[in-house]
């Protein structure tokens, strides 16, 4: 089994992590946000990108999505697990849980959130957009680890990079929302169509600007929740990696397998060479 992770630039010093390597990746969108950092952990390959590359030079919105979710898929990566910091929007889900979100509201406006286009128009579904059986293991591995992780929920994906007014705070809270981030969605809709099962890990650092009496969200109080919760990530990782071979299946692996619409004759030929890398067939 090949999971790939998306996090921190920290979250592949684990212990126990074997045969360690680092492959430089070019994809059709552009490079990476940072080399490919992989070993192994019993039978399964671990593949590591930080989302906002070495050192944290990438805001949000910069972030090559594309890019970063293509490079795993071409690396072999069946399973894309994305961990991240969100605000909590719930009273019940304080600074330091793990939430395991299952539905998105995406208000992001400036990313490029899917790999068809250029000739070739193709549409996923995505009303579920995680996988449910991916889901359930991360939970038995947080579980296991003795972290305390609440299932499902819904998670707000702002633009940022500034955090919330606390009109947006109190809107998302009126609307269901269970935590606010700034990456998950954007990582979702590009796993659904690289047919990749796909989960997201959400560590609460804070309680977003709803909450009276409650200081501003700041970086510094999120820097200090993340630190103090990467070993935390890092037991998790390697308990799921210890549990995904036993993985039950699902339909992830075929999910684009009815979406594209374009005449077979009508896609151009770069196109077709970049929907066969990723699908490894073709369109």
């Amino acid at each position: 089994m090949i999971l790939g992770v998306f996090g921190g630039s920290g979250l592949y010093d684990i212990d126990g992590l074997a045969d360690v390597r680092t492959d430089e990746v070019a994809t059709p969108f552009g490079r990476p946000s940072a080399p490919v950092v992989s070993g192994t952990v019993g039978d399964t390959r671990l593949l590591f990108l930080p989302r906002h590359g070495a050192g944290h030079r990438l805001s949000p919105s910069e972030i090559n999505y594309r890019a970063n979710v293509f490079a795993l898929k071409t690396l072999g990566a069946q399973r894309l697990l994305s961990i991240s910091a969100v605000g909590s929007l719930r009273e019940e889900l304080p600074p330091g849980d793990f939430v395991l979100p299952d539905q998105f509201i995406d208000r992001t406006f400036r990313r490029a959130t899917s790999f068809f286009g250029d000739g070739v128009v193709g549409h996923v579904g995505f009303a579920e957009p995680t996988c449910a059986a991916f889901g359930a293991a991360v939970a038995a591995a947080a579980t296991a680890t003795g972290r305390r992780v609440h299932r499902g929920g819904t998670y707000l994906c702002m633009e940022g990079p500034q955090f919330s007014t606390r009109a947006e705070s109190l809107l998302h809270r009126s609307w269901g929302a269970a935590v606010v981030g700034m990456t998950a969605a954007p990582e979702a809709k590009l796993a659904r169509e690289a047919e990749l099962c796909f989960a997201a890990l959400a560590l609460v650092t804070d309680y977003d600007a709803w909450r009276e009496g409650e200081d501003a969200v700041s970086v510094a109080a999120v820097v200090e929740v993340l630190r103090a919760n990467v070993a935390g990530a890092q037991r998790i990782v390697r308990a799921l990696a210890e549990r995904a071979p036993i993985l039950e299946p699902c339909g992830c692996a075929r999910a684009a397998a009815r979406a594209i619409i374009t005449a077979p004759d009508a896609v151009p030929a770069e196109a077709r060479q970049r929907m066969r890398a990723l699908l490894g067939r073709e369109p």
